[in-house]
């Protein structure tokens, strides 16, 4: 296997030796350099060419926000950004600007005992070796382009809050944030649609993240907390660490939260949303697996095509990385593959008023 090499940047001495040295505990991983800035780190990528870069983004003179936009602009390298839970909303803002994934520390600083975050270092690793061409290309966010202005939301979307007639559920990981705004900036209204997201995060981020896309664009959105009775026009976000399942109690149809199964392998679980969609709403299903590492969603997926419902997988083209869509088309389940943006119109209008799609 190839030695992936190392850029760690971080403006604290003793984070910059920790993060090395938890980094080196990797098979096949070389710290080629360490900066103290974003201005330092630009220089050492022009010198040392890494095959991934770690980034805190609080830093002087540069910080991590500015050393990203000229990062992707002069010379896109795969970034992982190890950020605090103190500063959720400036992680996102990241992969916004073309951040690959994070690594959350529980605390302000690193400690040379964190095994959960040697871990997860690892892990981020492994999925940077998997990284498809498209996941650093800017065409995958042009949601950012045009006006630089999001969609006003339909007040009639707001307002509505009859049972839904239908039910849109999404699968995604890495590189999904970034997907999911895109998405969620297609639908002006979604008429009697009502929409659930399983998207892999850890605990305590997922209430940000449904808080960005209820702020940046124009549908309702919040995280589940369990027992919501779900109505047209609305969307929400499992939250971290939990499962999902949707359930008819009565005429109502229900989000169920559950505890960490111990058989579910992600969490939250793609697969356990689609199947209790499916169990729910039949045909009048669309499931959506987005780009992410591993096959959760496949299972799932199988079930919603069973039901009569429809499957529509993001396609190599765009998928930062093509796992998860992969073991969807590999199940049998997705009627159809497309880039980003023809997948975000394919959802747009099949969750438009009066549609037929």
């Amino acid at each position: 296997m190839k030695t992936m090499r190392i850029l760690v940047v971080d403006d604290s001495a003793f984070n910059r030796r920790t993060l090395a040295e938890l980094l080196e505990r990797i098979p096949d991983v070389e710290v080629v350099g360490r900066a103290t800035d974003g201005d330092e780190a630009l220089r050492l990528v022009h010198e040392l060419s890494p095959d991934l870069v770690t980034l805190d983004l609080e830093m002087p003179r540069m910080d991590g926000f500015t050393f990203l936009r000229l990062l992707m602009a002069r010379r896109p390298t795969p970034v992982i950004v190890v950020s605090g839970y103190s500063t959720k909303e400036n992680v996102f803002r990241a992969l916004e600007l073309g951040a690959i994934d994070f690594v959350s520390k529980p605390t302000r600083t690193i400690t040379t005992d964190l095994n959960s975050i040697a871990s997860e270092l690892a892990e981020k690793v492994a999925m940077v070796r998997q990284l498809a061409p498209a996941g650093l290309t800017p065409a995958r966010r042009d949601w950012r382009s045009a006006s630089g202005s999001f969609r006003t939301p339909d007040p009639r979307s707001l307002t509505t809050r009859r049972s839904p007639g239908r039910l849109l559920v999404v699968a995604s990981s890495t590189g999904g944030p970034t997907a999911l705004v895109e998405l969620f900036r297609r639908f002006d209204s979604i008429g009697d649609v009502c929409i659930v997201v399983a998207q892999h995060m850890p605990a305590r981020f997922t209430r940000t993240f449904a808080q960005r896309l209820d702020r940046l664009t124009a549908l309702e959105t919040r995280e589940a907390e369990g027992d919501e009775v779900l109505a047209s026009g609305q969307a929400f976000v499992c939250p971290g660490g939990h499962s999902i399942e949707v359930v008819r109690r009565g005429s109502k149809l229900m989000l169920a939260l559950l505890p960490e199964p111990a058989e579910d392998r992600y969490l939250p679980s793609a697969d356990r949303l689609f199947r209790s969609a499916a169990k729910a709403m039949g045909n009048r299903v669309l499931g959506l697996v987005l780009t992410g590492m591993g096959d959760d969603g496949a299972e799932g997926a199988k079930a919603i095509a069973e039901a009569g419902g429809r499957v529509v997988a993001e396609s190599p083209e765009t998928a930062v990385i093509y796992g998860m869509p992969a073991a969807a088309v590999r199940a049998g389940a997705v009627e159809r593959s497309l880039a980003l943006p023809a997948l975000c119109e394919f959802a747009a209008e099949w969750a438009s008023p009066g549609s037929t799609k």
